[in-house]
């Protein structure tokens, strides 16, 4: 019978492990817990970004100058464009000419990642990130 759990031992510099330590305690894990989540984390995005045809879902979410000259104009067309895998869309006034788009995506891999792609080379697009999970 194989064992359900596995040890292993792992170096680490000591003030990032000190930093962990405290981040652990502050969401209440323990150790092996948010080893756990991260290493999880770490083969679905690594799935996710070769993977071209599996279907995950997840947020694209970025950052932009809605004063930027046509921007929101591109920014809806290329949202219209992708449709059939974007579930909803949240839109946030950060301050004077910021604003925080968040949205849900649903699909393949690598439509995701051409819908993030045009988003981020725009003009005006400040950052952009994507969190994405794969069943």
């Amino acid at each position: 019978m194989v064992p359900k759990v596995a040890r292993m031992s792992v170096s680490t510099p000591r003030p990032l492990l000190e930093e962990f330590d405290a981040v652990v305690a502050q969401m209440g894990y323990d150790r092996s817990k948010a080893v756990q989540q991260a290493m999880k984390n770490f083969i679905t995005e690594h799935k996710w970004t070769r993977s071209k045809a599996k279907t995950v879902a997840g947020a694209v979410i970025f950052i932009y100058d809605h004063e930027t000259s046509r921007l929101d104009e591109q920014l809806t067309d290329i949202q219209h464009h992708y449709a059939p895998i974007i579930n909803s869309t949240l839109h946030l006034h950060l301050g004077s000419e910021d604003c925080l788009q968040i949205v849900a995506v649903k699909g393949s891999s690598e439509k995701i990642q051409r819908l993030s792609q045009e988003i981020s080379v725009k003009r005006g697009v400040k950052q952009l990130k994507q969190a994405i999970v794969a069943p």
